[in-house]
């Protein structure tokens, strides 16, 4: 079968592999019918994810039909269209035995510890598929948003309480998103017009473009002086880790999403004389791609304009290399395998 191969940094090529056996019992045979990318791939494309080796397939933001009947899972019939999570948790380690599997000690993701699903199929465990009444299109969106929406989750976000997400690509929109769900009001920060417009119509209340408006005054004036209740952190930057813990509220919350790749400098005292929860958020859990799907079947989620640009897979590593030179000009990127 036909499959995308990262064969080494910069190198991506349209490739012959072996098709996929049902190794367990409990796998069921899917055809990939669309892939996402996003900024893991990017990464990983250009060498500089530390948790990808060489050859990898990419891909773990995935629609798929099931093509063959698992016996023992009549539930899931040929035809039938799924979305996928993309973990693989080892049951034993703090994280699954607290029954929080998204943060597993020794996770091994799709398309970066493990090939990944940019192909033409592949064999999955049932319990990692996931029905909706969506499109192809919706059901590719499902596993990016429940990132975001596992961040909401972790901040304890309620509609008394306003959230400022710092960042607003592909996971900020699911952040986004996943605090407007919950009732709250939503403030999207970002350089980009274009993505500040798409988290509106994602549910945000209000946006501030920190190219031309001061982030700390502006949000002081969207809370009567008090500042957010709920920061969540989805760029990744020095600057933008530090700047959530000084714009969050006394008793408020941070939650970092993605990590900075270099050390951050805190003022600490804040820590303390704000009393903040500092907190972390990892992958996604059952209940938020449960979410993302009540969300998407509600129409709630500008799909359209998240979306991009999509390819057919023999267009995949033109477009990697072009996404490689000019990162800002995309926005999600799907690739069209069957």
């Amino acid at each position: 079968m036909k499959a995308v191969v990262l064969e080494g940094p910069g190198q991506a090529q349209l490739a012959s592999v072996a098709e996929p056996r049902i190794a367990h019992e409990d796998e069921i045979l899917l055809q990939v019918r669309r892939i996402g990318l996003c900024g893991t791939d990017l990464n990983s494309y250009r060498g500089a994810n530390p948790l990808v080796t060489f050859p990898r397939i990419p891909g773990h933001e995935v629609a798929a039909t099931v093509t063959e009947l698992n016996p023992k899972y009549p539930e899931w019939q040929p035809g039938t269209q799924v979305a996928i999570s993309p973990y693989k948790n080892c049951g034993q380690c703090s994280s699954c035995r607290r029954q929080r599997p998204n943060a597993c000690q020794y996770n091994q993701t799709l398309g970066v510890q493990r090939d990944g699903a940019l192909t033409e199929f592949i064999a999955v465990p049932a319990q990692k598929l996931y029905r909706a009444d969506l499109s192809l299109k919706e059901l590719c969106l499902v596993e990016p948003l429940t990132v975001g929406f596992h961040s909401t989750a972790r901040g304890r976000v309620t509609a008394d309480d306003t959230v400022a997400v710092f960042g607003c690509g592909g996971v900020g929109l699911g952040a986004v998103a996943g605090a407007a769900f919950r009732g709250a009001a939503v403030v999207g920060v970002d350089l980009d017009d274009a993505k500040l417009a798409t988290a509106r119509k994602a549910g945000a209340t209000h946006t501030i473009n920190t190219a031309n408006e001061d982030l700390h005054e502006m949000l002081l004036q969207l809370t009567d002086g008090r500042g957010p209740d709920v920061v969540i952190e989805a760029i990744g930057s020095r600057q933008t880790f530090r700047a959530a813990v000084d714009e969050v509220a006394f008793t408020g919350r941070v939650v970092y999403i993605g990590f900075a790749k270099e050390e951050v400098a805190y003022e600490s005292r804040l820590f303390v004389l704000k009393e903040l929860d500092i907190l972390g958020s990892r992958n996604a859990l059952p209940e938020d791609f449960h979410a993302v799907i009540r969300m998407l079947e509600a129409h709630h989620f500008p799909v359209d304009d998240a979306v991009t640009h999509m390819v057919a897979m023999e267009e995949a590593p033109r477009i990697l290399e072009a996404w490689n030179h000019e990162p800002t000009r995309f926005g999600k990127i799907m690739i069209e395998v069957s």
